[in-house]
């Protein structure tokens, strides 16, 4: 069920040009002011040119900013659900568990495992149409990063969300992310369900395959996806974009992680699902898929809005007078203002 929406969520992108327009306004006016010092100080100046007031150039980009910010608001068309309806559905349960450690950097994939491991599950997204899916990421710890839903739209604003930075803890702890997968199913709900664990299997620390066991006990199938190369590869060091070095051991070697192929290979089994090696041209998803669309389909009925109305009137609206504001605004000095003295004391 989603309340809000954007029309056109591509215009979010447009917010990334307030901090350049920031930028450029305090430039021009360590550049004005340092034309002005060359013409004359500024107590000469102020005689000169009484009226003027340096601090209204200030308010007046204010206004202009945040009036901006509220047009590039409109452009993205706020939408508010007008109509909610109960949707009928058949699908399953698919819950995807999804490994955020610093081995996912590697690069033994293109452009790397996390982010193709993000793309096959964006794929992913794009090809269900009925199943209910959330998301979980984990490393040496487990989160519910996105609850089991059939909003596809928050599913993909989730995914873009995941980096290798969002679990300090490191580790691969495949166990905990099974369990929390199964806590995260609707209990009451009669659809087959699924795990897809999405992962390197590096630096294994748990009870994986006990938790396999444990969730084909409660028929819950886990299938598993092994992201990297046998080879393996470095780990890279990023800063501010730019490569700075790989990761290296406590004897200063480069650090090489490698695909623990065989460990994922017996979590599958265990969970009675299937074991897939991602490559450049193929996340494995699509394949997992055609597994589980074998599995017995369940009708279950959620709660959606069917009709949204905009409201980007509304963001106009207030940008126009915040930009009308900013147009009568003069640089100058309201001299009625200015002439009034609250504090002045009364002749003797």
């Amino acid at each position: 069920m989603q309340l809000f929406r954007l029309g056109h969520p591509e215009f979010l992108y447009l917010f990334v040009s307030i901090p350049v327009l920031i930028v450029l306004f305090v430039v021009y006016a360590r550049w004005r002011k340092q034309k002005l010092k060359l013409y004359a100080e500024k107590s000469l100046f102020m005689q000169m040119v009484p009226d003027f007031s340096p601090k209204k150039a200030g308010v007046k980009f204010t206004l202009f900013l945040v009036g901006y910010a509220f047009v590039i608001a409109a452009l993205t068309d706020p939408q508010i659900g007008s109509k909610l309806e109960e949707v009928k559905r058949e699908g399953v349960e698919i819950m995807l568990c999804i490994d955020l450690s610093n081995s996912m950097n590697a690069e033994d994939l293109t452009p790397s495992r996390v982010e193709r491991a993000k793309r096959g599950i964006s794929q992913l997204i794009d090809k269900i149409k009925s199943d209910r899916i959330g998301i979980i990421v984990f490393a040496g710890e487990s989160f519910v990063q996105l609850p089991i839903t059939t909003d596809y739209s928050a599913a993909k604003l989730f995914l873009n969300t995941i980096t290798t930075d969002l679990i300090s803890t490191q580790g691969t702890a495949i166990g905990s992310a099974i369990s929390l997968a199964m806590e995260s199913f609707d209990e009451k709900s009669p659809a087959a369900k699924s795990i897809i664990v999405i992962t390197d299997g590096e630096n294994h620390e748990d009870n994986a395959i006990e938790m396999a066991e444990e969730a084909h006990a409660k028929n819950i199938t886990v299938h598993t996806i092994g992201m990297g190369t046998v080879k393996g590869a470095p780990i890279p060091l990023y800063r501010n974009g730019q490569l700075s070095g790989y990761r290296k051991d406590n004897q200063g070697n480069s650090v090489v992680t490698k695909l623990n192929e065989e460990m994922l290979q017996q979590i599958a089994e265990a969970g009675h699902g299937t074991y897939y090696r991602a490559s450049n041209a193929d996340s494995g998803l699509e394949y997992i898929l055609k597994e589980i669309s074998k599995m017995p389909k369940v009708e279950f009925g959620s709660k959606m809005f069917t009709d949204y109305e905009s409201r980007y009137q509304y963001f106009i609206g207030f940008a126009l007078l915040l930009l009308l504001f900013d147009l009568f605004l003069l640089n100058r000095k309201n001299r009625v203002i200015s002439g009034i003295n609250l504090f002045k004391e009364n002749a003797k």
